[in-house]
């Protein structure tokens, strides 16, 4: 009997997907809730499981196809007999027939399994660590270490060497590769927002001693009431920031059509950077979380999309989005508004500068900070103000308790 393998069925705002990795080829023995195949959205990767045991049969959809929701991928011929041990084999070749079967495609993280064909690593040589034995981004960053610190291997031929997908012309070298639909759906939003939008900047800096200070005292005692989760910055200025939209709704506010809808929650986004791209999960009712809840969430999302493993529930919606390039080190920056957002805040680098303090000249820790803001919607006067808030709240946190 046979079982259709079908795409996931995709939300409202994802329109179709590519298949991105086949796990198992034709006549591959497979297991119920084995990974099958790899689905690539403009959002997330999503994982599609065998549903039943039997061998993999007919592929409909290969690398690299369009495919729509719930469309039929292949199927699988339920109780059928592996292909990899037919009847007519000599009995002469036991050992090829164990290297054929030990051939299985791993099964690895997305993640993984990019960085392995990066790094020239060989999956079957990987030990997962992951549930199941799956590979995880991690073991495949522990074999690369080994690789490079194990001693080089004797040359082989010339013919034996495989050929790199690489155009040199003496020491200058050009790689093609097809854009992700995760960077050209990133591409498409950015232009449209720039094509669409009244947009804005408006750029104030923030002294971060008092933020500083009181992570520095209470970060051990936070991380241990709070089961190891740890105080970044990040929680305070979606504290911040959440408590600014209360004040000003607008910039929580978005525009369907002719109409503003004012939204009586802040559902803040937070990009995150990930090896497909970056990516902006979204802390749902963020005006009620506590530090604690916050941290956890980000953290969350942090391994989640390291992973591969974030779900287009958790990618979907949002009021509002911060973004901290400080990360990476920037100083400054003009981040781009996600329609149909009207707002949002770009963090950045904490540098020591010297500071006029009450007439006196005092090194401080300062960071820039950046609104973009859709001015269709939004008022200079209100962004600035807004901007204002948070700086006072991150430079007297005591304001955040006071609501003041």
């Amino acid at each position: 009997m046979a079982i259709e393998i079908k795409a996931p069925t995709f939300p409202e705002s994802v329109a179709d997907g590519t298949v991105a990795t086949w796990h198992k080829k034709p006549g591959e023995a497979v297991k119920r809730d084995d990974l099958i195949v790899d689905i690539e959205t403009d959002k997330v990767v999503l994982e599609v499981l065998a549903t039943a045991d039997g061998v993999l049969g007919d592929i409909v959809k290969g690398e690299g196809d369009t495919v729509l929701s719930d469309e039929v991928l292949g199927s699988i011929v339920e109780g059928g007999a592996a292909a990899a041990a037919p009847a007519a084999a000599p009995a002469a070749a036991p050992a090829a027939a164990a290297a054929d079967a030990g051939e299985e495609d791993p099964i690895a993280a997305p993640a993984a399994r990019k960085l392995a064909e990066e790094s020239g690593i060989d999956l079957a040589t990987v030990a997962g660590t992951g549930k199941g034995g799956r590979i995880t981004k991690e073991d495949v960053v522990a074999a690369v270490a080994n690789k490079k610190s194990a001693p080089a291997p004797a040359a082989k031929p010339a013919a034996a060497a495989a050929a790199p997908v690489v155009v040199a012309a003496g020491d200058r070298t050009e790689k093609r590769v097809p854009m992700t639909r995760l960077r050209a759906k990133i591409a498409e939003r950015l232009v449209e927002a720039q094509s669409n939008m009244a947009m804005l900047t408006t750029f104030n800096e923030v002294d971060m001693t008092e933020v500083m200070a009181l992570r520095s005292k209470y970060k051990d005692l936070f991380e241990k009431t709070h089961n190891g989760v740890r105080l970044g910055f990040m929680s305070f200025f979606v504290k911040a920031a959440t408590e600014a939209l209360k004040r000003f709704p607008a910039v929580n506010a978005s525009i369907d059509g002719n109409d503003i809808v004012y939204h009586g929650f802040a559902d803040v986004g937070v990009a995150v950077s990930s090896d497909r791209g970056l990516v902006v999960p979204v802390l749902r009712n963020a005006e009620s979380m506590s530090l604690a809840e916050i941290e956890n969430g980000i953290a969350t999302f942090g391994k989640k999309a390291r992973d591969g493993k974030l779900s287009i529930e958790e990618m979907t919606g949002g009021t509002f989005t911060i973004t901290n390039g400080g990360t990476f080190g920037s100083m400054m920056s003009t981040p781009i508004v996600n329609p149909p957002q009207a707002a949002i805040l770009g963090m950045h680098n904490i540098i020591q500068r010297p500071m006029a303090i009450n007439g006196q000249v005092v090194i401080r820790p300062m960071m820039y900070l950046a609104l973009s803001y859709d001015h269709r919607l939004i008022d200079g006067k209100e962004a600035v103000t807004f901007l204002v808030t948070i700086k006072n709240l991150l430079e007297d946190p005591s304001r955040l308790l006071l609501d003041i």
